[in-house]
Parts: C-alpha cells; structure tokens; sequence
C-alpha cells in the first residue's frame, strides 16, 4: 500500500488528523489540506490516486472541486459529508464522486470504502511523461522542457500548456480552456488571454509573432503540433550536419600525421 498516495482535504483538524493517522497505519502515503486553496497545491504537486474531500470546506464549495478533480480524470473521489439527504448524496456522486460517506461515520467503515475504492483503482493508468518530440510535459514533477530547456511555469500555466498540448492541435474556446484548466468556476474567459500572454513570453520565440500557441479567430487557442514536428526534422538535420562536419574535421587531421 505504500505506493499508493491519498490527499485528505477536510475543514475539521481533529477529524483530518484522526483519518490521517489511521490510513498511516495502513501504509498509505497521505498528504492533508485544510481548504480548497491548499487542496489543488497539494493535488497538482503529489497527484494522490484516491482524494478524501469535504463537501463543506471553509473557502469554497466542494461540490464545485469535486468537478474540477473528475475533469483531471485522474483520480478516485471519496466524499465526506454532514449532509445526509438523498438529493444531497446524487449531488455529490454526479459530481464526480465514486463514494459518498455521511457524517458521523464510524472508522472501520471509513477504512472499508477506502480499501474498497483502491481495488477498484481506475485504469488505464493516465501517463506520467508527455513526449512531443522537442516538448516534453512530466507529469509527476509538473516540469517543462522545450528545445532541450527547462521552462520555469507557474502552476496555472502549467495546467493551460497541459491542457492545449493534450489536445493535439485542436482549437480549444476560452470557456473550454477555463472549464479544464482552472479549478475554481471563472466567468470571465479574457482570464485566459493573460495567462496565454505570459505563456508565449517563456516558450515563443517571438511572442509578438507566437509559433507554438496560436490565436485562432472567434474560437480561442490551439497548440501548434505540426511547428513541434518541424523543429524535430530542424534538430535532426542539425546533429546529422555536426557529426558529418566532425567526422570531416577526423579525417583531414588524421591525414594531415
């Protein structure tokens, strides 16, 4: 079980502590937050296979957080809460959640869904390593490298180059955009513009006149996929011509003893 990670997101200390300790014991891998704010750190950072969330967290909804970790379509949702009511259970579980565990529960039971949910751990596994030839997108330690160099990227650029890059080339919506890549409901898509600015000025060559991600007109972004392809063919035939010009410069050396 030690490989297994669970982030535990709950309002109440006692009771994220006492969950906490107890799935310790089992040998899983557990990491705790306290509000949706520190959830998402923690989920993007650690990206846990099974997350225990609140439905009632001091900074937000998190029926609304539930939604944002299904659309990540990584992974298995339990959800605590002291709402008890049929419609707030279907709520929950159209949400996004796999199980729904009211409030007050007793450990044992808490420990069952938790086994329970990690047998039946979805597959496929999502990747832990994107490869676009000369972009590279690692998963696991939220890294960038493109044309060889590591790209330092903000968590929500991060999310928005995943995002496009998953895409393959496809036109995406400033509202498509905003629903996959940030975690809170924003109703304002130009959001997205700012961070598609600050995107271009760290992996175009030129921002004023970007390559990579373009604007596509009344519709919104798309991730250039056939420039990735073209620098990949540009690499190649640069090594070719460096190792022909080193064997080149051998041969006259060894000639000229």
């Amino acid at each position: 079980m030690g490989s297994v990670c669970i982030e535990i997101i709950e309002g109440n200390p006692h009771l994220r502590s006492l969950l906490g300790w107890h799935l310790q014991q089992l040998e899983y891998r557990v990491h705790q937050a306290a509000s949706i704010y520190q959830a998402r750190e923690v989920f993007l950072s650690h990206q846990p296979t099974l997350v225990i969330l609140d439905a009632d967290l001091p900074d937000g909804d998190g029926i609304e957080f539930c939604r944002w970790l299904h659309r990540q379509q990584q992974p298995l949702i339990l959800m605590l809460s002291a709402r008890n009511t049929e419609g707030d259970i279907v709520a929950g579980l159209k949400a996004g959640a796999d199980d729904y565990l009211s409030k007050p529960f007793g450990m044992q039971e808490f420990l069952a869904r938790v086994e329970a949910l990690i047998r039946r751990k979805r597959t496929p596994t999502a990747p832990a390593y994107l490869d676009y030839g000369t972009l590279q997108i690692d998963l696991v330690q939220r890294r960038v490298r493109f044309q060889g160099e590591f790209i330092d990227l903000t968590p929500q650029e991060f999310s928005l180059l995943y995002v496009l890059a998953q895409a393959g080339g496809v036109p995406l919506s400033r509202s498509e955009l905003l629903r996959r890549a940030w975690p809170d409901a924003i109703d304002n898509p130009r959001t997205i513009d700012t961070h598609v600015l600050s995107l271009r000025k760290k992996v175009e060559l030129d921002p004023r006149q970007p390559n990579l991600i373009q604007t596509i007109r009344n519709v919104g972004y798309r991730f250039n996929m056939e420039i990735l392809n073209t620098n990949i063919s540009q690499s190649q035939t640069t090594k070719l011509a460096r190792e022909r010009f080193n064997n080149q410069r051998s041969t006259l050396s060894s000639s000229q003893v």
